[in-house]
């Protein structure tokens, strides 16, 4: 079964537009949106299985330049 999560970004100062930009070219990200509040960036990330998800977040979207922290809510349905 697959894994969808919801991946809250916050960025460094001016880094915001182009860390939506970067995650945007990622294999495994649906959709990227840069809000408001304590966060900065709201994803959608899925893959097959937890283990893919957890490699994508911790490969790859917290090497992004201005990345500064992630918190990671796993879908669990309905």
């Amino acid at each position: 079964m697959a894994t969808k999560a919801y991946l809250l970004v916050e960025t460094s100062v001016g880094r915001t537009r182009d860390v939506a930009n970067t995650l945007r070219s990622l294999e495994g990200i649906e959709s990227v949106d840069v809000v408001t509040g304590p966060y900065d960036i709201i994803a959608v990330i899925s893959g097959p299985d937890m283990s893919v998800v957890g490699n994508l977040i911790t490969g790859k979207v917290h090497a992004v330049q201005g990345v500064v922290r992630t918190v990671t809510c796993v879908a669990v349905g309905a």
